[in-house]
């Protein structure tokens, strides 16, 4: 079978990508080991051709009836893989070089209403107990700053500082940025922070702002469950999740018109182009305006 372990430790350890990253391209070369071995009989990778490549991906789009999308991740996968073997010589030829990732409509990315946002924060009632202001200033802290779920999980104390109004996040390959905050988010963080140090642990110094009301630091589902619990009582959009807050952040400051290369810097893009997708929704923002107002739209 096509060994590919030592990528996955080089993803790891050399490249110390996210384990939800490791995890998802470790499941995706299994697949395709898998496949190239029962459905192929090819055992090594010196064996693989860009034809065989090519019939797994008609595989997967065909008959297991994956999305272009999903299938377009895979390869991803195995892109990354076959770079690193050439590099280290394990292979001579890339075949990935005459695949072709398969085309898929892109979805524009959804996002929540301003004035349901307004209404989140000024109707709902979350509660003036321990979880009621976590919870409120967790959706705060994802509308204010557009920072991801793993960003949100290991922010800690020492993190923030509160005399610029600032706070420093460790997004994806460990790059550091600088988010600013505005002050209802910073009046929030004081009030939990006192809430945290009065009744949780007071003799732990750089702690992580969101825990359980046990003092252990939140998880995944924790934080999803949160965030659904409040979009469902202001919208109705399919995804109600929390990088669905981080788009609508985005959104939100476009249609404001703050400066793309200002949000792409908050957000922790590499690239311009992922910012850029935020514009088509700010386009069909102005349309939607100027068929309602113009008299001959």
């Amino acid at each position: 079978m096509i060994l590919y372990s030592a990528f996955v430790d080089y993803l790891r350890y050399e490249k110390r990508s996210s384990e939800n990253t490791v995890t998802a391209y470790s499941r995706d070369l299994e697949q395709f080991a898998r496949y190239m071995e029962e459905a192929l009989g090819i055992g090594t990778l010196q064996e693989v051709t860009a034809g065989d490549i090519r019939t797994w991906v008609i595989t997967l789009l065909e008959d297991d009836g994956n999305t272009a999308r999903t299938v377009n991740r895979k390869l991803s996968a195995l892109k990354a893989f076959y770079r690193h073997e050439v590099k280290v010589g394990t292979v001579k030829d890339n075949p990935m070089r005459q695949v072709h990732s398969p085309k898929f409509q892109k979805r524009l990315p959804e996002y929540v209403e301003q004035r349901d946002m307004e209404h989140l924060f000024a109707d709902v009632e979350f509660g003036e107990d321990f979880e009621g202001v976590r919870d409120r200033l967790i959706l705060e802290m994802f509308y204010a700053t557009g920072m991801r779920l793993s960003e949100l999980l290991n922010l800690r104390k020492n993190s923030i500082d509160f005399t610029n109004n600032t706070l420093k996040v460790l997004g994806k390959r460990n790059k550091e940025r600088v988010i600013p905050f505005g002050n209802k988010l910073c009046d929030l963080l004081t009030t939990h922070i006192g809430n945290y140090e009065k009744k949780i642990r007071p003799d732990i110094q750089n702690y992580y702002i969101f825990v359980t009301a046990n003092g252990e630091q939140l998880y995944p589902k924790a934080v999803y469950r949160i965030v659904r619990k409040y979009l469902d009582m202001v919208t109705t959009i399919d995804k109600r999740s929390p990088h669905v807050i981080r788009h609508t952040f985005a959104t939100h400051m476009l249609n404001n018109g703050a400066d793309l290369n200002a949000i792409k810097e908050i957000l922790g893009h590499s690239s311009l182009a992922a910012t850029q997708v935020y514009t088509h929704n700010s386009m069909e923002q102005l349309k939607s305006i100027y068929k309602q107002a113009h008299p001959r739209a």
